[in-house]
């Protein structure tokens, strides 16, 4: 093989492996689901209707009680009577410890608080907190150490999200100039983030999702213009722009998610918490593995090239996809 075509194929390779894997179907295991709800009923305090559906016939009929709930807690019939306590404390699944089955637990309250959690055969327990609104730093250890994670998860699972800080990181040269995209991405993303979960914006999620993605589109055209441009001049600046957009579909993950009724405020600090960890760990990453490039014989630049095309052309499937199911969608 002509060694003049190896850069190209450098090039080209990460971005074909990304339309393989974006267009292959996936084939795996079929794995068990299945949910329960318990929703307040209207006027009785502490009283929940239990739901449980579960895609396994099996499952379904087995699993008389699929869960063990709180002390007082007593199950009757349909409903679960937690009396004035109200319902607090750990829903534990036993059954479903080492299991490869998932389990969806929603639960409504009255006063329209939800939480949402999927269990698994790793994970077969949800707390549900009865903390005192007056409690200390320590007592609110469960809500801290759960958003927290939930903040690192949801950016390391959140592949749009991943891709904007692999492509930032790419984008701005100097330590100084890459903390402060950083910075502004953080600041910019927080205001969103806070004014979307106190309900003083609202915007529709399919557009916000969208134009997530071609955020990504667009740092990634950026990192391949030879040119100079106002995003390496000031990258502070687009990146306050496009954090403004990704706090708000980190807001959508979040209320999706279900937040204490009493303790909005510390939720929500170690949720954006648990996204700066997962986000400075990225870079870390990114940055590491820059310096490895370098030091082995193979153009840095190629590679950094072919890794860019293939972020933005999984990135384009992705703008174009949103698009069409936000203009195909129920109006807005």
């Amino acid at each position: 093989m002509n060694r003049r075509c190896l850069p190209w194929l450098a090039r080209l390779l990460p971005f074909l492996l990304a339309v393989f894997l974006a267009s292959a179907p996936a084939d795996g295991h079929e794995l068990n689901s299945a949910s329960l709800s318990l929703t307040e009923v209207e006027g009785h305090e502490g009283r929940f209707l239990v739901g449980w559906q579960a895609s396994s016939s099996t499952l379904q009929s087995e699993l008389a009680t699929p869960a063990v709930f709180p002390p007082p807690c007593k199950l009757d019939g349909a409903f679960l009577d937690c009396g004035q306590a109200g319902l607090v404390g750990a829903i534990e699944l036993p059954w479903l410890e080492g299991t490869e089955t998932n389990v969806m637990v929603v639960i409504e309250w009255r006063s329209g608080s939800r939480l949402f959690r999927v269990l698994t055969g790793s994970d077969p327990s949800v707390v549900v907190y009865g903390i005192p609104s007056s409690a200390g730093l320590r007592a609110l250890k469960p809500i801290v150490v759960d958003y927290t994670w939930l903040g690192v998860e949801h950016i390391l699972t959140g592949f749009d999200h991943l891709l904007f800080v692999v492509a930032l990181t790419l984008l701005v040269r100097g330590g100084r100039k890459l903390v402060g995209a950083v910075t502004a991405f953080t600041v910019a993303h927080s205001l969103t983030l806070a004014c979307a979960v106190f309900g003083w914006l609202t915007l529709p999620a399919p557009p916000v999702e969208a134009a997530i993605a071609l955020s990504i589109v667009l740092v990634c055209g950026e990192c391949i213009r030879p040119n100079d441009s106002l995003a390496r001049r000031a990258p502070w600046a687009v990146t306050f722009a496009f954090g403004l957009l990704h706090g708000l579909g980190f807001a959508s993950s979040l209320l999706d998610i279900g937040l204490p009724e009493r303790h909005v405020p510390t939720a929500l600090l170690f949720f954006n918490v648990g996204v700066e960890i997962g986000q400075l760990g990225v870079i870390a990453l990114v940055v590491a593995l820059s310096l490895f490039a370098a030091r082995i014989p193979v153009q840095p630049a190629t590679v950094r090239r072919g890794l860019v095309y293939a972020m933005g052309g999984m990135a384009g499937y992705w703008s174009i996809e949103r698009i069409v199911a936000t203009l195909t969608g129920p109006s807005l």
